[in-house]
């Protein structure tokens, strides 16, 4: 049986001059919050694999993303999808969300949140020193004073696989198609 997916996500913060901030929330849910780390790519990518992370296929890539996504396979149907950016020599950013997997229709049209206490948490386990920064208001977070709980609720309508749909499709059309060539 399908699950719902709970986390928790910054609410209100302090940033660099001392100043307290509200994340902002609306109906397309939280705003993004980055994490930078002092590390290459490279390095990265060998902690996604040893995590268990696989390399997105298809994906919209944004701005300054360092090659494809990554996802890791949480409780069914939900996955988290983490990308890597290029900041500059030695610092990569990351950000990460948990959505429908992509092994489902739904995929395409669930809701989504991003989230950043399952990478702290990744972090911390490796002893990588990180720092989460607001684009919005172009700083440091320093201090978190209280969160959001988000949950993400299966989809209503139950999740198909479309890896196998395509498949009985292929089937189905290859034996019409052939019904009709021997009927010429």
């Amino acid at each position: 049986m399908a699950q719902e997916y709970q986390t928790r996500y910054p609410k209100t913060i302090s940033i660099g001059n001392g100043q307290k901030q509200t994340i902002k929330f609306d109906d397309k849910g939280v705003e993004q919050l980055t994490v930078f780390v002092k590390k290459s790519a490279e390095e990265m990518l060998k902690i996604l694999t040893k995590e268990g992370f696989t390399k997105v296929k298809f994906e919209h890539k944004q701005i300054a993303q360092i090659g494809s996504g990554f996802s890791l396979k949480l409780n069914k149907p939900w996955e988290m999808h983490l990308r890597l950016f290029d900041i500059k020599k030695g610092v990569v950013a990351i950000q990460a969300e948990v959505e429908v997997s992509r092994d489902y229709l739904q995929h395409l049209f669930c809701q989504r949140t991003p989230v950043i206490y399952e990478v702290e948490s990744m972090l911390k386990k490796y002893q990588i020193e990180y720092t989460v920064w607001s684009d919005r208001v172009k700083n440091y977070v320093h201090t978190v004073f209280d969160n959001y709980k988000i949950r993400l609720t299966t989809p209503s309508i139950p999740v198909f696989a479309w890896k196998p749909m395509v498949f009985v499709i292929s089937t189905v059309g290859i034996f019409y198609l052939w019904k009709y060539l021997n009927t010429i």
